[in-house]
């Protein structure tokens, strides 16, 4: 079943917000098999000009999914999903999703929800996006 209860043009979804631990962040790049040493070797991530060791983009796309599956429910499945990478996400900051709906779609027995969506930090933008998500009617 799914957690959303048709879904409306304008609908905003529920922020999901994330505490970027250094932890959460090298645990995403394990995940992902994403070796660089700037995402888990502090003193590497300041030898390249960072000031911290940052997260890497396979990991900002799992939380885009998560965002989108988290208001849609289990039952859902993204279609479609396009994201612009902006400002990084290093660890100690906060990283927020917002998102609302812009459209929606009846195709046989799917409703397809149009959604555009932010992530961001105290930097700005860590990345804005669209997606398209299925729903069972």
């Amino acid at each position: 079943m799914t957690n959303v209860v048709a879904p409306q043009i304008g609908d905003t979804l529920p922020e999901l917000v994330l505490e970027m631990t250094s932890t959460r962040i090298v645990a995403g790049a394990i995940a992902t098999r994403d070796f660089m040493p700037v995402h888990h070797d502090r003193d590497y991530a300041n030898a390249q000009g960072a000031p911290e060791i940052f997260m890497n983009i396979l990991s900002t796309n799992g939380y885009c999914g998560r965002f989108l599956t988290d208001w849609a429910g289990p039952e859902s499945l993204i279609r479609s999903l396009k994201i612009r990478l902006g400002v990084p996400v290093f660890a100690g900051s906060t990283l927020k999703f917002t998102g609302h709906v812009t459209a929606i779609e009846s195709i046989g027995n799917e409703q397809f929800v149009h959604i555009d969506f932010t992530a961001s930090n105290d930097l700005g933008d860590h990345a804005t996006g669209t997606a398209i998500v299925a729903l069972p009617a």
